[in-house]
């Protein structure tokens, strides 16, 4: 009869650390990004808030979507068997999900600012129609 030796490892615990942050990373950004967007939004739909605030609100459903999900996606851990590796696992897993939170943001705000543009463009070009006429 041989006997089964059980190694233990961290890898319980990092996930047990890992998904509490990115999940309190991504509602953090998400809370900030969309509650300060609904100016562009307002602006971007003409001064009718109760569509802007609908597309806000989706936008919002879809970042916390594919930023949860991508959390999901890079989550595994590889046999990590001391305090320091789980720290240094850790650090490039939540420093990596940071970065990509970071530039999806980025990302969210040129599109707000490409919308509000858009939506100027088309402000001046019915002000120039009307007045030609």
């Amino acid at each position: 009869m041989t006997a089964t030796v059980l190694t233990a490892t961290y890898n319980f615990s990092a996930y047990m650390i890992y998904l509490p942050i990115v999940i309190a990373l991504t509602v953090l950004v998400s809370q900030f990004l969309f509650k300060n967007s609904k100016t562009f939004m307002i602006d971007i739909f003409h001064q009718k808030k109760d569509i802007a605030m609908a597309t806000n609100s989706l936008f919002k459903i879809g970042f916390y979507l594919l930023n949860i999900g991508f959390a999901l996606c890079i989550i595994e851990f590889f046999q990590i068997e001391t305090i320091e590796r789980l720290v240094v696992a850790l650090s490039k897993k939540i420093g990596g999900f940071s970065i990509y939170l970071g530039l999806m943001m980025l990302l969210n705000l040129l599109l707000f600012l490409k919308g509000r543009k858009h939506a100027m463009n088309k402000e001046k070009l019915i002000e120039n129609e009307n007045t030609h006429l």
